[in-house]
């Protein structure tokens, strides 16, 4: 009797999943031909344009991205002239590297083209070939980022001369955070990690002070191994505690660090939405003892 295969994820929920993790709305989705300065040839992946940011997944029904570009500083977008007409090339030009994309059809680099235009520059552009109703999206997706934008400098900000409890510092960060963090001890993340693998590998959480953070992981390479690793908050950065110490601007990037040396063997370890429906009393009681953790009223 041949074994079943594992059900594939509903469309719905792999959208909800990328949601979590990447922590920003979708705007544009497809198949790119991506070529970084790393990469000795093309590689293909499914493409989302997330805010600012373009994600790579192996493919369409993968959750966990295996990469990322972000493109809010792009000086500018030059087409390529392509052999085959069937397909558009074109390369964004950033500050520190110059990435050439190749699409599947004309229709569709015009598409990846107006999206990322829209939302680098903020305005829809004149010069490129589409429908009316592919237009209006353009617009729609202008005013959300604005909206989004605004909403994001309306963020509470703090100045270096300003004395802070590092309770408060906690507080800040506490929504929005990584997917995968849980408000539980080091022996309580090993027993999650042990108890459901197809979960995810990975999880943040506190650290035994009131300031930093662990990152707990489950690794099978010979045998399962359980690794600690200690993130420590400096200033508005985070250090993940390595022979050569990582520094980075927040939690998302400690994440996507790991996700990436790992070239997604490490993957978040995040609550299914089905199974969310059931967990809602653990999550509050996670916010709570996280609370408490931290002498929080």
């Amino acid at each position: 009797m041949m074994a079943k295969k594992p059900p594939k994820p509903a469309p719905r929920r792999i959208f909800q999943e990328r949601l979590k993790i990447t922590a920003l709305p979708l705007y544009f989705e497809g198949f790119l031909l991506v070529k970084r300065s790393e990469y000795q040839e093309y590689r293909q992946y499914w493409t989302e344009l997330r805010g600012t940011t373009l994600f790579f997944y192996n493919d369409k029904k993968s959750t966990i991205y295996v990469d990322k570009l972000d493109i809010i500083d792009l000086t500018c977008l030059n087409e390529q002239n392509s052999t085959d007409k069937n397909c558009a090339k074109f390369t964004l030009v950033l500050p520190k590297e110059e990435v050439q994309l190749k699409t599947e059809n004309t229709e569709s680099g015009e598409e990846w083209r107006g999206f990322i235009l829209t939302i680098t520059e903020l305005s829809v552009p004149q010069h490129v070939s589409l429908l009316p109703g592919q237009v209006i999206r353009l617009h729609e997706v202008l005013e959300k980022e604005k909206k989004r934008r605004i909403e994001t400098e309306r963020l509470p900000s703090t100045s270096p001369e300003e004395e802070r409890e590092p309770i408060e510092d906690y507080v800040d960060v506490l929504n929005p955070m990584p997917a995968c963090f849980h408000a539980v001890s080091r022996k309580e993340a090993t027993e999650m990690l042990e108890k459901n693998p197809s979960l995810g590998n990975m999880i943040l959480r506190p650290g035994s002070d009131s300031r930093n953070f662990s990152i707990t992981i489950r690794q099978e390479i010979d045998m399962p191994r359980i690794k600690h690793y200690k993130v420590m908050r400096v200033g508005k950065s985070y250090t993940i505690e390595l022979e050569k110490p990582v520094t980075l601007p927040n939690l998302f990037s400690v994440i996507d660090y790991f996700m990436k040396e790992t070239r997604g063997n490490l993957r978040p370890f995040i609550y299914s939405t089905d199974e969310n429906l059931g967990q809602e009393p653990m999550i509050e009681g996670q916010r709570e003892k996280l609370k408490k953790h931290l002498h929080i009223a």
